[in-house]
């Protein structure tokens, strides 16, 4: 029977041992969006929608998740609104709620199609929102928050289309404006995020040209983008070194305010689909390196070459004081996996 989170349960449980044990999420799936948020003094991670096992359009899931970092439980909250599940959505908790935003359907015979919304999550009152559709139908996004008010879509597919556009949300105002393009190719399944008045993000895919089978080809480049101060819709872009490690496609990618880094890890060297494949039907590794962008030091830095269980097909990191959190994903097999894997940031 399916659970819905109210008050009363997000500030119950009782705090463990400094060494957390924490479930595996309740179903395997991977092209899940996550996001993280305090509700008191306690930390909540969160994991909604994704495919499942089975990789087919009934696999799609709408359903969503939240696990107590204390108690180290999952609880099951009310699906996502809509009709129907969604792959590849992003999710981020900003002052208090959680947005989660994009992602496609998948239809009975295989069509991808993307969608606009933008759903906004309560977490203390397990109460669901509609915000101002996005202009344009987005998924594989990077996201990122600014000043707890603006949130930001960089790049990203719209239709199976790779877009340059930077869309910016106004929370305040529930109104979407346009922002500074970003300057390097058009992609989707890159990854970065906002810390402070900077983005980062890296690599993803873009159209291949070439005429050969592939209709995508991976990007290997990365970029900085500062946000004016005054006007935030637009931001000045300049071109980052290469990253260490080979993955360069669907890397999951968190900002951590707090140590002013945005960290990066798995993801795979080559492009495939939300199965884990090439477009030849060959199955792609994914990459154990994390790395992290240093916003103080302007370095890259390795954080782990072998990290535990890598994984693709995630749309995000989490920051927490035991480490960084990946939820699902595509383990080695290829198949899905409900693992939740603790990576040491040191």
């Amino acid at each position: 029977m399916r659970t819905i989170i109210c008050v009363c349960l997000f500030l119950a449980g009782s705090a463990l041992a400094a060494e957390r044990k924490w479930e595996p999420l309740p179903l395997a799936v991977s092209g899940n969006a996550v996001a993280s948020q305090k509700i008191g003094k306690k930390l909540f991670l969160f994991s909604f929608m994704g495919i499942g096992q089975r990789q087919t359009w009934d696999a799609v899931s709408n359903q969503a998740f939240a696990l107590d970092t204390q108690t180290g439980k999952w609880t099951e909250l009310k699906p996502v609104p809509g009709p129907a599940g969604r792959v590849d959505a992003s999710a981020l908790g900003v002052a208090e709620v959680v947005y989660l935003v994009g992602g496609f359907t998948v239809a009975g015979q295989g069509q991808e199609t993307a969608v606009r919304s933008l759903e906004m999550l309560m977490p203390s009152r397990g109460i669901w929102y509609r915000g101002q559709d996005m202009p344009i139908a987005l998924d594989n996004t990077v996201v990122g928050a600014y000043r707890d008010r603006f949130i930001y879509t960089i790049g990203g597919r719209s239709q199976g289309k790779p877009v340059e556009n930077v869309e910016l949300y106004d929370a305040e105002k529930d109104s979407w404006s346009e922002a500074t393009p970003m300057a390097g190719p058009a992609v989707f399944g890159h990854a970065g995020g906002i810390v402070d008045d900077t983005i980062i993000y890296v690599d993803g895919a873009r159209l291949n040209v070439s005429g050969n089978l592939a209709p995508y080809v991976g990007v290997s480049e990365g970029w900085m983008g500062k946000i004016d101060h005054k006007n935030p819709a637009k931001i000045r872009w300049t071109k980052l070194p290469p990253h260490p490690g080979l993955a360069h496609y669907q890397i999951a990618a968190a900002a951590s305010d707090r140590d002013h880094k945005i960290y990066f890890s798995g993801g795979s060297e080559q492009v495939s689909n939300h199965a884990g494949m090439t477009n030849l039907g060959t199955p792609v590794q994914a990459s154990p390196v994390t790395f992290a962008w240093d916003l103080k030091t302007g370095t890259w830095n390795v954080i782990s070459e072998k990290s535990p269980n890598p994984t693709l097909g995630n749309r995000g990191l989490l920051v927490t004081s035991e480490g960084l959190i990946r939820i699902g994903g595509i383990a080695a097999g290829p198949k899905a996996t409900s693992e939740v894997t603790i990576i040491p940031r040191r």
